[in-house]
C-alpha cells in the first residue's frame, strides 16, 4: 500500500497546481439614485439600528398573528425550501471540485471446461482485487469548475435572500390585512350605531308628522337615509368578511386562542423610523442583496464559459493488489495500478463555445439592469413611503379637526329642527357629512399604520 499512498500524493500535488480563474473581477454597480432622499420625505439621515418586528409592531394580537404566518404560512414554506434545493444544488456543485475516490474489492472464480481449453483439461482459476480509485476527475487549470461553484454558491445566497425579503412581506403583509380588518369592523360598528340613530330620527319623525309638526317629505327623507345606512352597513359587513378571510389565509391556519387585539386609535406603531442614507438603506434590503447574488452569479458564469476555449484534462487513476488468492492480497509483489490521463479539446464546435460566451455576457447585462432597476423602485418605494407619512401626519390632524368642527354642525343642526327654525334637510345633510368624516377618519388611521407597516419592510425590517 505504500505505492498506493505514493500515487495519491501525486495526484494531491498535481490538483494543488490547478486553480487559474478566468472570471471577471467583479466591481459593484454604481447606485443609479440621488445620494439623499427627496427633500419632502424630511428623513434624517442619521444611523438607525434595525427593529426586531415582535418590538415594532405593540399590539400583542397581531404579534401572535404574524407569529402563526411565520410558521403555517405556505407560500413561507416553499420560499423556505427553495432555500434548501438551492443548498443542496450549490453542495454537489461545490463538491465537483474535489476528486471522487472509490475503494472496491472483488473475487472471481471461473472454470473453463478440458473441450475448449488449451491444454485439455478442464481449468478452475480465481482473481482477487482490492483497489482505491480515482474516477475521471478534472484538473480545474483554469478555474472553470470553480466558476460554476461560485456561480452556485451566488444563486443559493441569492434565494436565501429571496427568502428573507418574503418573509418581511408576509410580515408586512399580515399587518396590513391585521389593520384592515381592524378598519372594517370599526366603519362596520359605525354604521350600526349611525342606522340605530337614524331608527330613532325616523321613528322622531313619524312622531311629529301624526303631530302635524313634520310632513311627509320629512318622513320619506328620514326613512331613505335609515335606508341607505341599512345598505352601507351590509357593505361594511361584506368587506369585514373578506378581510378576515384574506387574513387567515395569510396565516395559514385557524387561530384558536389569541390575545386581546387594540383599536385604530390605540395601536401605537411607530411612526418617526429613522432613515440612513440611501446607499446605505438599500444595500441591505434583501431584494436588492438577493439582485447583486443574481449578478455575481452571472459574473462567474462568464469565467466558466471562458475557461471552455482551454484545454479540459481529467484523470483516471487505480492502485491496489491483485491476487489470484485472498491471502495473497498484501503479499509484496500484488501491488497493481493504473493512470490515465485524458486531454480534450473541441476544434470544430461550430461557434457554441463563442455563443456560450456571449449568452454568458448578455445575462451579465441583464443581471446588471435588473439590479439597478431594483435599487431604483427600492429608492422610490422608500421615498414615496417617507412622504407619505409626512403627509398623513397632517391629513389626520385636518380630518380629525372637521370631524369636531362637523360634530358641532350637526348637534347645532339638530337642535334647530327640534325648536322648529331648522329644515330635517339640513339635519339630514350634517348627519351624512358627520358619518363620511367619521369614515375617513377611521381609513386614514388604517392608512397611517399601514403606511409605517410598509415602510418597516421598506427599510429592510430586521437584519439577521
Amino acid at each position: 500500500m505504500a505505492k498506493t499512498m505514493h500515487y495519491l500524493t501525486a495526484i494531491a500535488a498535481a490538483l494543488l497546481i490547478a486553480g487559474c480563474s478566468m472570471t471577471p473581477e467583479y466591481q459593484r454597480p454604481a447606485l443609479p439614485v440621488p445620494e439623499a432622499w427627496p427633500d419632502d420625505a424630511q428623513a434624517t439621515a442619521a444611523a438607525s439600528k434595525p427593529v426586531d418586528w415582535a418590538s415594532f409592531f405593540p399590539d400583542e394580537r397581531l404579534r401572535a398573528l404574524i407569529k402563526l404566518a411565520l410558521e403555517h404560512n405556505r407560500d413561507l414554506r416553499i420560499a423556505t425550501a427553495r432555500v434548501a434545493e438551492a443548498q443542496a444544488l450549490y453542495g454537489i456543485q461545490r463538491a465537483d471540485r474535489l476528486p471522487t475516490v472509490n475503494v472496491g474489492g472483488s473475487v472471481a472464480r471461473s472454470r473453463t471446461p478440458g473441450d475448449v481449453s488449451l491444454a485439455g483439461t478442464s481449468i478452475v482459476s480465481q482473481r482477487a482485487d482490492l483497489n482505491v480509485g480515482l474516477p475521471a476527475f478534472e484538473l480545474d487549470f483554469w478555474g472553470r469548475v470553480a466558476s460554476l461553484s461560485e456561480s452556485a454558491k451566488a444563486s443559493y445566497l441569492a434565494t436565501e435572500q429571496a427568502e428573507r425579503s418574503f418573509r418581511l412581506s408576509l410580515i408586512a403583509s399580515v399587518a396590513d390585512a391585521y389593520l384592515a380588518l381592524a378598519e372594517a369592523q370599526e366603519r362596520a360598528a359605525l354604521a350600526q350605531a349611525t342606522l340605530e340613530t337614524r331608527a330613532q330620527t325616523r321613528e322622531l319623525v313619524d312622531r311629529r308628522r301624526q303631530a302635524g309638526l313634520a310632513g311627509d317629505l320629512d318622513f320619506l327623507q328620514a326613512d331613505a337615509a335609515y335606508e341607505g345606512a341599512r345598505a352601507e352597513l351590509a357593505a361594511l359587513q361584506r368587506q369585514q368578511s373578506a378581510a378576515r378571510n384574506y387574513l387567515r389565509a395569510l396565516v395559514g391556519t385557524e387561530p384558536k386562542e389569541l390575545p386581546a387585539g387594540k383599536t385604530l386609535a390605540e395601536q401605537g406603531i411607530t411612526l418617526e423610523q429613522q432613515a440612513d442614507l440611501p446607499a446605505q438603506v438599500l444595500v441591505r434590503r434583501p431584494d436588492v442583496l438577493a439582485a447583486e447574488q443574481r449578478l455575481l452569479a452571472a459574473n462567474a458564469n462568464i469565467g466558466a464559459a471562458r475557461a471552455a476555449f482551454f484545454p479540459r484534462i481529467a484523470l483516471t487513476a487505480s492502485a491496489g493488489t491483485a491476487s489470484r488468492e485472498l491471502d495473497g492480497l498484501f503479499k509484496d509483489g500484488s501491488e497493481a495500478w493504473s493512470f490515465t490521463p485524458s486531454i480534450t479539446l473541441p476544434i470544430f464546435d461550430y461557434g457554441r463555445r463563442s455563443a456560450n460566451l456571449d449568452l454568458a455576457t448578455v445575462r451579465k447585462d441583464i443581471a446588471v439592469a435588473d439590479y439597478e432597476r431594483t435599487v431604483q423602485q427600492a429608492f422610490r418605494e422608500v421615498a414615496d413611503l417617507l412622504v407619505a407619512r409626512e403627509q398623513l401626519a397632517e391629513q389626520l390632524k385636518a380630518v380629525e379637526a372637521q370631524e369636531r368642527s362637523q360634530q358641532r354642525a350637526a348637534d347645532i343642526a339638530e337642535a334647530r329642527y327640534r325648536q322648529g327654525v331648522g329644515s330635517f334637510l339640513e339635519v339630514l345633510d350634517a348627519q351624512r357629512q358627520l358619518f363620511a368624516v367619521r369614515q375617513a377618519l377611521i381609513q386614514l388611521r388604517r392608512t397611517q399604520w399601514s403606511t409605517a407597516a410598509q415602510l418597516y419592510k421598506a427599510l429592510g425590517g430586521e437584519q439577521s
